[in-house]
């Protein structure tokens, strides 16, 4: 007997332009929000374009968060880099750059681009948190650093199959609470990065690209040496130039 195959051609024309258009609105609308001064609401709105996490059985609820917890930590730490400033043009500059990871860098799944989303997630997320919360307790900054380094991790690691995932992640979060923990007596900024955001990204850029490399079997002696002495060099500078550092000494 004789079969028929159909070809069904996907619908992507208007649909994709509408996707893309719907996530355009979610930047615009908070900052939309931000200068109506309804900032409460600006920082609800990234929650709630989340909404479908939670559409289904409870029991999905917790894998569901984990899983887009790197996207709420963008969004959350962008608002905030927008309440910052009342520059029209710097509040335009995060809407676009929103807007640009809602739409190429989020539903990326390749290896590469989940490694740079984890990345992003960490710096942006402690950057955000230090400019925000540099004055709060020093438990706050303690648990909420360990906090975004293990959801930064987690987010690195499951990407690779990795069997340990959880433990590393456990590691790399204790590392970063231990890091506020000792650093955040007595803040020193860079610029617009709190010393734990400089250190860590540092670091953990370092750790996640020999991680990656080794992944894919291209990393040689000479390339392992050479980013363990550069991570080894920049804390040294980054502690050789705060005042801070000396006092530590």
């Amino acid at each position: 007997m004789r079969q028929f195959l159909v070809k069904i051609r996907p619908i992507e024309g208007f649909a994709k332009v509408a996707q893309t258009f719907l996530t355009i609105l979610i930047p615009v609308g908070v900052l939309f929000l931000i200068k109506l001064g309804f900032y409460q609401l600006a920082f609800s709105l990234v929650l709630l374009s989340k909404w479908r996490m939670v559409s289904v059985k409870p029991r999905f609820w917790a894998a569901n968060i984990r899983a887009n917890s790197i996207d709420i930590i963008v969004g959350l730490s962008i608002v905030s880099f927008m309440l910052r400033t009342s520059n029209i043009q710097v509040q335009i500059f995060w809407v676009v750059v929103y807007a640009l990871w809602m739409i190429y860098l989020k539903p990326g799944s390749t290896l590469r681009l989940i490694s740079v989303q984890a990345f992003i997630g960490m710096i942006l997320g402690l950057t955000a948190v230090y400019l925000s919360w540099g004055g709060a307790s020093l438990f706050i900054l303690t648990i909420v650093t360990g906090l975004i380094c293990f959801v930064s991790a987690r987010h690195f690691f499951d990407a690779f199959d990795e069997p340990y995932s959880r433990l590393l992640s456990y590691t790399w979060g204790y590392f970063g609470a231990a890091m506020a923990w000792l650093l955040a007596h007595l803040l020193i900024y860079y610029g617009f990065l709190a010393m734990p955001a400089l250190l860590l990204g540092s670091l953990g850029y370092g750790i996640g690209t020999l991680y990656y490399l080794d992944h894919h079997s291209k990393v040689t002696k000479i390339i392992k040496q050479q980013i363990v002495f550069i991570m080894i060099a920049l804390v040294i500078l980054v502690i050789s130039f705060s005042k801070w550092g000396d006092r530590f000494i």
